[in-house]
Order: structure tokens, then sequence, then C-alpha cells
């Protein structure tokens, strides 16, 4: 049984996002605008993203980016024209308060060579330096209980906060499913939290469904201690024929406290195309602008 870390860890400033994919999956609509800037009604994904890494108190955002995805880093920065001829015609300038970013806020590195997760990760080596940090896959898009709650990096360094280590988000899904994830082989629950953190005592990268330890699989956040890089610098290739950041952290499981959080809120797969639209179409129902009008018309079509 894990125990509490006797040291408050050192706080989470630093946030990897990899967004350096091709997008295959929404080809043609990929083929010029990266995936990460399609929008889910009115704001893309990778803004859901870092909106969520700063209400979890991060600071600065690292993404590993490829070619043709320089347009990521220019949603996050300063418009002038656009600006200047919103402002000139007495616009609504809120609509731009979320996608700007201060001096020093956004960093951009290189993933010259598609070789997976786990490499791109270590492609932010040089920024995250020693210090522990997080990782966010876009997406994947965790959001609060309708209703209200804390975003899912909020809930994870809450519990940071209490344990320290490497923590990971997951989900359960149905057994079926579990080829398609990184799965995890939990222990014990900790006492405290609701049943929702876990001791984490294996990972598994997409297992036959025979094999899997458990229905519960990584949900794309993670806080991480800056040891994973020099795990990294040598992993060889797993599933898929990539370097797999599952692999790096089941290296590491023994050697530091290693824990999952069971998010309490809602995930939509949006690297699919039925999961983007689901997400489109859950986040415009819980609009007040809008709300209405949308199940009005999904009545309508469903006639």
């Amino acid at each position: 049984m894990s125990s509490y870390s006797p040291i408050r860890p050192q706080r989470i400033t630093k946030a990897v996002f990899p967004v350096a994919g091709l997008g295959t999956r929404f080809l043609p609509a990929t083929k010029a605008v990266p995936k990460e800037l399609l929008p889910i009604v009115d704001r893309p994904l990778i803004q859901y993203a870092v909106d969520e890494a700063r209400e979890a108190g991060i600071e600065q955002m690292i993404f590993v980016t490829g070619r043709g995805k320089t347009a990521i880093i220019d949603h996050f920065d300063t418009a002038f024209e656009l600006e200047t001829t919103m402002r000139e015609r007495d616009k609504d300038m809120s609509v731009l308060d979320c996608s700007s970013a201060t001096p020093g806020d956004i960093i951009a590195v290189r993933q010259q060579v598609p070789l997976g997760l786990g490499h791109a990760i270590w492609c932010a080596r040089a920024v995250v330096g020693d210090e522990p940090f997080a990782v966010f896959l876009p997406d994947e898009l965790m959001v609060p209980q309708a209703g209200g709650g804390t975003g899912c990096m909020a809930q994870m360094v809450a519990a940071y906060e209490e344990v320290g280590g490497n923590l990971i988000s997951v989900l359960e899904v149905p057994h079926e499913q579990v080829s398609s994830y990184g799965v995890i082989d939990p222990g014990e629950a900790l006492a405290g939290f609701g049943g929702n953190l876990t001791e984490v005592r294996g990972l598994v990268e997409k297992p036959a469904v025979g094999d899997a330890p458990s229905n519960k699989i990584l949900s794309g956040r993670y806080i991480l201690q800056p040891e994973v890089m020099r795990v990294l610098e040598t992993q060889g290739k797993g599933a898929g024929g990539e370097i797999q950041l599952t692999d790096a952290m089941a290296r590491m499981i023994g050697s530091q406290p290693f824990h999952a959080v069971t998010f309490a809120g809602r995930r939509f797969d949006c690297g699919s195309k039925l999961g983007f639209v689901e997400a489109t179409l859950a986040l415009a129902l819980e609009r007040d602008d809008m709300g209405a009008e949308v199940r009005a018309m999904a009545e309508r079509l469903l006639g």
C-alpha cells in the first residue's frame, strides 16, 4: 500500500501538448488545417486543453509540433489586424479573450520524425528540465459533468499535491474495447478520495481483450516526474512500431509513487469522427445561446 509523500511535491507549472500528428482520420479536412484546430462548436480542440491547463494553475504550454502545424501557435498569438478591425466596428472583443497568451507562455518544439507519443514527449526534454510536468492529449476532450465541477487536470493536481509522484487519468470502458487503449493493472484504492485514486501496479499498451488486467484505460492526461525523460532516452519501439509513453511509465513503477485518478467528468474521443460529432452535439446542447434550438433541430431531423 502506498503512503502519502512526507514532503509537499513541487508545483506543476509546465504542460506538454503533443500536436505533431497528421490527423489522417479526418482527411480531407486536415490536409491543410491541423486537427487540433477543428472546432467543437466555436472553440478548437486545443483551446479546450489549454483552458483546462490554466484552470489547474499551469503557466507554460509546450507544444510539440510537426511540419504544417504552425497555425496552432498562431491561434494563441495576438491578431493585430483582426482585433483592430473588430474594435473599429464595435464588435464583442470578449470572444478573443481565451485565444491569446501572455509573452513566454507558449513554447514550440519540433518533432521531426513521427516516432510515437513517447518520442514526442521526449522532444520537450530541454524545456521541461528537472521539473515535474503535465501532459495533455488534445484529442481526448475532458469536460466536467454538466452543471459544474472542475476539469480533469485540476482534479489530478489536487491528488498530486497529496501523494506526489506520477499520476494518470483513467476511465472505465467495456472490456471489448480495451485493445484500443493503454490499460492499468490497478492496486488498492486510497482512503479519503472517494475511491477515485488507486495505486498503479502495471501498465499495458493495447492488450488483447483476454490479457487486459482491467477495463481502466488511460484517458489522455498525465502528471509525470522528469525521470521519465531519461527512461524515454533508451526506450525501444513498442506497439505499432512506435516509442510508447506507456512502456516508459511502466518501467518507472516501483521506483516512484504511481497512481491513477478516475476522472469525475465526461470524456469524448475526438480522435474519431463519431466522438467528434458527439462532443459537438453534447456541448452545443448545454449552451444557453443555442441549446434549445439545437435540441429542436435534432428532433426535427429525427422526425
